[in-house]
């Protein structure tokens, strides 16, 4: 009996994977081919007024939640986070990749801390990026052009050659009328099926001016942030201190 029910198990298993093969398969594209140039550019700007990036710049702290996992405050004009998930609180200086980190309360010393604190800067340079990715248009290493996919549809291909997990990676931003970003489509190394597309919508304007979509939809997974809010200091967030005190005694 024992073995029949394994047999059915193992063979449920295999036609799941082929399910998942064959609509990998049938939803691949190939990464299309840009024209770089003043239009490009000149898209690309426009993408920047429509999420407010001068008020993202001027932003001084961020928090949010990323898919109910990682729980974040970011101290953009130092470049600090603090990020905690389970029983791990975690303080890191993103220009150094040092940081502290706690779990169960309990301080972390050594290659253990540096662990987590490698850690925390992988999940924060993904979550970020789905936190706020069209105002990275233009950092250092991105290759702006316009493309026309296999649907027809036009759109902004940012190519990332350097920076974050996996440089390499390339997205279709896809726009409405008034250039905010509706969705887009990823050619990213860990996704082996290119051309996978993510909505992006339910725009929030934070307190600061600045417009974040909090919402990506795409066939296969959601991805929500919640618990954002945006602050120019810690009272802001309830906060009688500096919560990067015991990180910045350490540097």
């Amino acid at each position: 009996m024992l073995k029949k029910i394994l047999k059915y198990i193992g063979l449920a298993f295999l036609a799941i994977l082929i399910i998942i093969f064959s609509w990998g398969f049938i939803n691949h594209e190939k990464e299309p081919v840009g024209q770089s140039g003043p239009e490009a550019e000149k898209v690309a700007q426009k993408i920047l007024q429509s999420i407010n990036i001068s008020a993202w710049d001027s932003t001084k702290l961020v928090q949010w939640t990323f898919k109910g996992l990682h729980h974040y405050l970011w101290d953009k004009e130092r470049n600090l986070i603090k990020v905690s998930w389970s029983d791990t609180e975690v303080l890191v200086n993103m220009d150094s990749i040092k940081g502290v980190s706690f779990e169960n309360g309990v301080e972390m010393t050594g290659e253990e801390n540096q662990k987590i604190v490698d850690q925390a800067w992988a999940y924060f340079c993904n979550d970020s990026f789905w936190l706020n990715a069209s105002a990275k248009l233009f950092d250092p290493g991105t290759e702006r052009s316009l493309v026309t996919l296999e649907d027809g549809r036009k759109g902004l291909k940012i190519s990332y050659s350097s920076g974050g997990v996996t440089p390499g990676d390339a997205y279709v931003w896809l726009y409405d009328n008034n250039f905010r970003p509706t969705s887009w489509k990823m050619w990213v190394s860990i996704i082996p099926i290119g051309g996978m597309e993510f909505t992006w919508e339910d725009w929030e304007t934070l307190s600061t001016g600045a417009n974040v979509a909090t919402l990506h939809q795409s066939k296969l997974l959601n991805i929500e942030i919640t618990n954002l809010k945006a602050g120019q200091n810690f009272h802001d967030f309830g906060l009688n201190g500096d919560p990067f005190i015991v990180l910045l005694k350490n540097q």
